[in-house]
């Protein structure tokens, strides 16, 4: 089964010069998803973690079907104001934008290994900032995945630069 059969590129969104993978095809089609969370889990196999930070929003689905079917914990690293208790956060910069991550302080315990998981990687910032708000909590970073790389965008290359070891299921 090919995968990137059921992420189609949505061209111009959420703005002009952005190709957008919509991962709608892929949810709705349980041997799809199923597939996607197998070939993440054989992924996150290489890492030695005892968390996954799901992040937000697209992370959080493939986050906590991951962390079900691996037996994981999961944190979710949030968009701002959106948690109810005092939080960690660290603000980064989008290929269209800058938002910041948030991540309850309450929510993983100390001996914590993480093993972020976003659905896309795109020019890395997302990554970077849930690596460094961990990392400014007190936690370990394992490492991070992906469903799919972006190549052209270079983010592998960028996390690389900043220590974030990464793999991905597939690549575009």
């Amino acid at each position: 089964m090919n995968l990137l059969d059921y992420l189609p590129g949505v061209p111009d969104f959420p703005k002009p010069g952005v190709l957008f993978r919509d991962i709608s095809p892929l949810l709705a089609n349980p041997i799809a998803f199923k597939e996607a969370i197998h070939q993440l889990n054989e992924v996150a196999k290489q890492f030695d973690y005892t968390h996954i930070l799901g992040i937000e929003s697209r992370g959080f689905i493939f986050g906590s079907a991951l962390a079900h079917f691996a037996h994981k914990g999961l944190a979710l690293a949030r968009k701002p104001n959106k948690l109810p208790l005092a939080t960690h956060r660290e603000a980064y910069g989008l290929e269209y934008g800058i938002d910041s991550l948030e991540i309850q302080q309450s929510t993983l315990p100390n001996d914590a290994k993480i093993l972020l998981l976003d659905d896309v990687l795109a020019t890395d910032g997302t990554l970077i900032a849930a690596d460094k708000l961990i990392r400014s909590a007190g936690f370990e970073v394992i490492g991070a995945i992906t469903l799919l790389e972006i190549g052209f965008l270079n983010g592998k290359q960028l996390l690389e630069q900043n220590g974030i070891r990464h793999q991905s299921v597939l690549k575009s």
